[in-house]
């Protein structure tokens, strides 16, 4: 064999074996570099899924809560029989559905099983009595379970028979003062529109939905495969994770995943990521655990479909062309055109991957990697926008939450919330430096006539005035805030019984000096002065007892409670 034909078959030879190795490292680098970046976009979209849940259910719960916790509820569900007690429950009932997103509440009594609710269309004004709950029905067992729980607040996702309806249910303890559970309160998010906005995204490769601690499917896009009325059915009755994955190994290994999230809820790793099987397509799945309402976000990701692997192999073939030329050249322009890029590219990924979002500016590339590198580079630059506007959306709907957790809208005082916030504290404080705070317990006589003659909007002015005067008579570091409704609670620091009562009677004579342009307003005022033993409870009761000894000694008049 002539030296010629030695050479074409050695240079063949090197070819065809360099080709293998070529495709080989090739595609074990692609590999690599595709599961990297699919797992910080597994984990970007889970954190993402999670904040848009979170923006519309954040103040949802808080207002539910609160809506739980008010006087006024709790006083009617122990009297339920008090027509007056009624109508003002009535009237919270309505103020708090105008709050609610999807402007329709619920109340359900334990003593008495009466289930109240109303509507956005407010279909049920003139009969807020729907129904009464049976414990031996089995369409009312969540009521019960929930009772039985003794959670704070619970999300489920369940049809009402009675009512017609399926929500997104947010189920608020009502307690007495003394822990015990009185009934239900809270509002309903509609299934679908809250499907359409927050679930199905409609994004090609990406799936994302939100399971219970159990495991049980609540948030899908499909709807027939959520898990209604799931606190009431036993594990093998549940749509869970299961319904989703291929193999019973997949389902073990997310739920070990879980455990681990809940187990090291405090740790630097809040996304935990693991490769699944899915309809027989390898999946990667993320899934993070939200610690205030005890669910997961997980999302599917399809990288076959996400970021195909074609490319890298049309680039790969076009390169093995390029070898028949020259072995050296071949090296030349895949060190050129490929490899340095990749590199680049692969730093970038890692840089992605660490945190850091410093993305190097890649090389200048040709044909199929140029495209990739271009695709990376506004993936990368969309990732970094859409994560800095996510941060910002995140920390503003986090002021707006903890602004309107704390602050009274009509009056612009401390609400309830807030003031038990800062009462807290300021009592902590009195106790180490034995000092006494003063409370002062206001109340509008006759509010409810005001509201029924003159109409809500003077009303407003009305509570509005008065948070004013109070504003205009506290000194600088005292603190003045609305309890709820037409009742105003103001703390005074460092205080003796002589300033107490100049104040509560200065502030009741200021009212009634001022407030009489076309209907006299006055006020009842109870002031109390802290003992060393008392608690936040024990002072706010003393308070309210001096504020009602007020009202029945005839009104418009200031009255000490000396303990």
């Amino acid at each position: 064999m002539s030296l010629k034909y030695r050479f074409i078959l050695i240079t063949a030879g090197l070819i065809f074996v360099s080709s293998l190795i070529a495709l080989y490292l090739f595609n074990r680098s692609a590999t690599t570099i595709i599961e990297q970046w699919g797992q910080r976009i597994a984990e970007i979209q889970v954190l993402y899924d999670s904040a848009r849940l979170s923006q519309p259910l954040d103040r949802e719960i808080a207002l539910s809560q609160q809506f739980a916790n008010s006087s006024v509820i709790k006083r009617w569900a122990n009297g339920q029989n008090d027509p007056e007690l009624t109508r003002k429950a009535e009237q919270e009932m309505e103020q708090y559905r105008q709050s609610f997103r999807d402007r329709n509440f619920f109340v359900a009594l334990e003593n008495t099983g009466a289930y109240y609710f109303n509507n956005a269309n407010n279909d049920y004004a003139s009969a807020l009595h729907r129904y009464t709950l049976n414990e031996h029905a089995a369409k009312d067992a969540w009521f019960y379970q929930l009772i039985k729980g003794g959670r704070d607040f619970h999300l489920n996702v369940n049809p009402d028979p009675e009512l017609g309806v399926t929500m997104l249910w947010i189920d608020a303890q009502i307690r007495s003062e003394t822990g015990e559970i009185l009934g239900l309160a809270g509002t309903g998010l509609e299934l679908a529109p809250f499907l359409r906005d927050i679930v199905d995204l409609n994004q090609p490769g990406i799936t994302s939905l939100f399971l219970d601690a159990s495991g049980a499917i609540q948030l899908y896009r499909d709807a027939s495969l959520i898990d209604f009325a799931t606190q009431v059915k036993p594990d093998g009755q549940k749509n869970t994770i299961d319904r989703l994955l291929d193999t019973p190994e997949d389902e073990a290994m997310v739920r070990e995943k879980m455990l681990e999230l809940i187990q090291n809820r405090q740790g630097e790793t809040p996304v935990e990521t693991v490769f699944v099987t899915r309809e027989g397509t390898r999946h990667l799945l993320g899934i993070a655990h939200l610690p205030d309402i005890d669910w997961f976000a997980v999302t599917l990701i399809d990288l076959t479909e996400l970021m195909p692997v074609e490319p890298f192999f049309r680039t790969l073939a076009l390169m093995s062309v390029m070898l028949i030329a020259s072995l050296v050249m071949i090296y030349l322009l895949l060190n050129h055109w490929f490899l340095i890029p990749m590199q680049k590219m692969g730093g970038s990924m890692l840089a992605l991957q660490n945190g850091t979002f410093k993305v190097e500016r890649l090389p200048k590339a040709q044909r199929e990697v140029g495209r990739l590198i271009a695709y990376f580079g506004e993936m990368a630059e969309s990732i970094l926008r859409h994560t800095d506007e996510l941060e910002d959306r995140v920390q503003e709907r986090t002021r707006q939450l903890e602004t309107l957790a704390r602050i009274d809208s009509l009056t612009n005082l401390l609400n309830r919330r807030g003031l038990t916030d800062t009462l807290t504290t300021w009592l902590d404080r009195a106790h180490r430096e034995n000092t006494s705070l003063g409370i002062l317990w206001i109340d509008l006589d006759h509010f409810k006539e005001l509201n029924d003659q003159h109409g809500h909007a003077r009303g407003d002015q009305a509570l509005i005035q008065v948070a004013t005067l109070l504003r205009d008579n506290l000194r600088i570091y005292d603190q003045a805030a609305r309890w709820g409704g037409d009742e105003f609670l103001i703390v005074m620091v460092d205080c003796d019984a002589d300033t107490l009562m100049q104040l509560g009677e200065r502030i009741r004579l200021a009212v009634e000096e001022t407030m009489h342009d076309d209907c006299h307003i006055t006020v009842s005022v109870g002031g109390y002065l802290t003992q060393p033993t008392d608690t936040i409870d024990s002072l706010l009761n003393q308070a309210d007892q001096a504020m009602y000894r007020a009202k029945g000694l005839g009104r418009n008049r200031f009255y000490y409670h000396a303990d």
